[in-house]
C-alpha cells in the first residue's frame, strides 16, 4: 500500500505563506488505461466467469493455486513471461461496494482498472481511494505506489471531492495536539477558505466575553492557548442559508473533572465535530452548489489551571439561558449552546451541527453508527435514505420532551447534564436544543470520527463519518 505523495496537511500550516494547492491531498487516480492492469471481481466460487478474460495458462496457474475467489480475497495471476496479466477479486453480490480498498493496501505497485462491471462502482472506486490512505507525518511508509483508473461513466469531480474531504478529515483527527491546538484548527480553516475565495473572522480570547460568548470562554479559559470562535462564511448573500456548526475542542483532559488516563489516550479527535463541517464545507464549495454557506467552530482545549471553570459554577450562556455546571467533562455541549445560539440569529435556512459528544451515542449504537436528532420529519427521512443510499450510516435517535427535566436546576435555567445515567445522549441534544428556535430546521449529529478497527477502506485511525450522506441532502435540497 502507497503512501500518498502529498505534503501533510499541518506541515503546510507551519508555514506562513502556504501554498494552497498543497493542503490537498494526492488521490491516488491515474489517467492511463494503457498500462494498467484489468483487475476481476467475481462472486465466491465463481472462478470460471473470467475463464474466457484469461489466458488458458493464466486461469490454470489461478485455479491451480486453490483460488476460490472467497469475499475479499485476492490472486495476482502472471502471464506466460511472469509478468501481471491480471488480479482477480472475491467481491460477492452482498459485500460492501468499498471492500475495493483492499485492494489499495495489498497489490503490487502500478495502476490498474475495473475490468467488469462491478456492484456500484462509484463507491468501488472511492473503497480503493480511501484504502490508499496512510497518514504517514510522523512514521515513514516503504509501501507500494498504487493507483486506480476510474471506470467509465464514474463522476470524477464527485468522487475527487469526496475522497479529499475524507482524508482532510482524517489528517485533522490524526493529528496530536500538539500541532493541532485552536491556532492550527483555525490556520486550516483560513487554507481551506482560501482555496474556495471564503471569508474567515474570529473572536479571540477576552473578545469573547466582550461579545457576548460567555461559555467558550469559560470552557477555553484555562489553556495557554486562546479559545476562540471561527466563523467562514461563503456563497451568494441571495441564496439559501446553510450554517454547520463543528465541536473544536482540540483536546479534552475533563477539566477539573479529570479522565482517567485510559480515557483521555484519543482526545485528540474531541474535533471530530470541527473536521466533519470542514469536510462537509469542503465538498459544498469544491460542488459549487448555490447556497449562502456558513461554518462555526468554537475552538477551545479544555485544560486544567487555576483559572478553570468548576462543578458547580454558574455560566451565562449567548441564549440568555444561565446553565449550572454539573460536570466539566461535559464541555462540548457548553461551546456549542454559544455556538448554535449565534447561527441562529441570522435564522438559517438549516443548521447542522457535529460533535464528538457524548459516550452514551458509542454504548447506543458503536462506533459505526452515528445517531442524528432533529424534529423535522421532512429532514430526518431525507437524511436516512442519503445514509442508506451514500452507504454512511446513521440512525435517528428522539428528542423525547419527557426527558427534559432530567436538565433541570433549582439555582439555574438549566444543568447541562442530566442527573442520572440514562439517555446521555438524548439529554445532551435535548441540551443544545435549547440554544435553537423551534421555527429553525436544525439536526444534531453525535459523531465518534474514529475507526476502531481496520477495515478495507480505512485503517484504525481518524474517520469522516455522516458528511456524504450529508452533502446528498444539502445537493438535493438546493443543488
Amino acid at each position: 500500500m502507497p503512501p500518498l505523495k502529498r505534503h501533510s496537511l499541518l506541515e503546510q500550516l507551519k508555514v506562513k505563506q502556504m501554498k494552497i494547492q498543497n493542503l490537498i491531498p494526492t488521490l491516488a487516480i491515474s489517467s492511463r488505461k494503457k498500462d494498467a492492469v484489468p483487475v476481476y471481481c467475481i462472486e465466491s466460487g465463481k472462478l470460471a466467469s473470467v475463464k474466457d478474460d484469461l489466458s488458458k495458462s493464466a486461469f490454470t496457474w489461478a485455479k491451480n493455486s486453490g483460488f476460490t475467489g472467497g469475499e475479499g480475497a485476492h490472486c495476482v495471476v502472471p502471464d506466460a513471461a511472469g509478468n501481471i496479466e491480471a488480479v482477480i477479486f472475491g467481491y460477492g453480490k452482498n459485500s460492501d461496494p468499498r471492500a475495493t480498498g483492499k485492494l489499495a493496501k495489498v497489490l503490487p505497485a502500478g495502476s490498474y482498472y475495473f475490468a467488469k462491471e462491478v456492484l456500484n462502482p462509484h463507491l468501488a472506486s472511492l473503497g480503493f481511494l480511501l484504502g490508499a490512505y496512510i497518514f504517514d507525518r510522523y512514521k515513514k511508509s516503504n509501501a507500494a505506489s498504487v493507483k486506480l483508473v476510474l471506470p467509465d461513466g464514474v463522476n470524477k469531480a464527485a468522487i475527487q471531492r469526496e475522497a479529499e474531504a475524507t482524508l482532510i478529515v482524517r489528517d485533522l483527527i490524526n493529528t496530536p495536539t500538539n500541532d493541532l491546538g485552536p491556532d492550527e484548527l483555525e490556520a486550516a480553516t483560513k487554507s481551506i477558505a482560501k482555496k474556495f475565495k471564503a471569508k474567515v473572522s474570529v473572536i479571540k480570547g477576552e473578545d469573547l466575553l466582550k461579545k457576548n460568548f460567555p461559555m467558550i470562554h469559560a470552557v477555553g479559559r484555562a489553556s495557554n492557548k486562546a479559545p476562540r470562535l471561527i466563523d467562514l462564511k461563503w456563497g451568494k448573500a441571495n441564496h439559501k442559508k446553510i450554517t454547520l456548526v463543528g465541536k473544536g475542542v482540540c483536546f479534552d483532559t475533563g477539566g477539573l473533572n479529570i479522565k482517567p488516563g485510559n480515557s483521555m489516550t484519543l482526545m485528540k479527535k474531541d474535533m471530530g465535530g470541527a473536521a466533519n463541517v470542514l469536510g462537509l464545507a469542503y465538498m459544498i464549495m469544491a460542488a459549487k452548489l448555490p447556497v449562502r454557506l456558513r461554518v462555526l467552530i468554537p475552538a477551545v482545549e479544555n485544560n486544567i489551571s487555576a483559572n478553570a471553570f468548576r462543578p458547580g459554577d454558574i455560566l451565562s450562556s449567548r441564549k440568555g439561558i444561565s446553565v449550572e455546571i454539573g460536570n466539566t467533562d461535559a464541555e462540548g455541549r457548553l461551546v456549542l449552546g454559544d455556538a448554535l445560539a449565534y447561527g441562529d440569529e441570522e435564522k438559517p435556512d438549516l443548521m447542522i451541527d457535529m460533535a464528538t459528544l457524548t459516550g452514551a451515542a458509542r454504548v447506543a449504537l458503536g462506533p459505526d453508527l452515528p445517531p442524528y436528532f432533529t424534529d423535522d420529519a421532512k429532514l430526518a427521512a431525507e437524511v436516512r435514505d442519503a445514509a442508506q443510499e451514500q452507504m454512511d450510516p446513521l440512525w435517528q435517535l428522539p428528542l423525547w420532551p419527557a426527558y427534559k427535566p432530567m436538565l433541570n436546576s433549582k439555582i439555574a435555567d438549566a444543568n447541562h447534564i442530566s442527573s442520572g445515567g440514562f439517555a446521555g445522549c438524548i439529554t445532551a441534544a435535548l441540551f443544545l436544543q435549547k440554544f435553537v428556535d423551534p421555527k429553525t430546521t436544525w439536526a444534531h449529529f453525535d459523531v465518534y470520527g474514529w475507526a476502531p478497527n481496520n477495515k478495507p477502506w480505512v485503517n484504525v485511525g481518524g474517520e469522516a463519518q455522516a458528511i456524504r450522506a450529508l452533502f446528498s441532502v444539502i445537493e438535493t435540497r438546493y443543488g
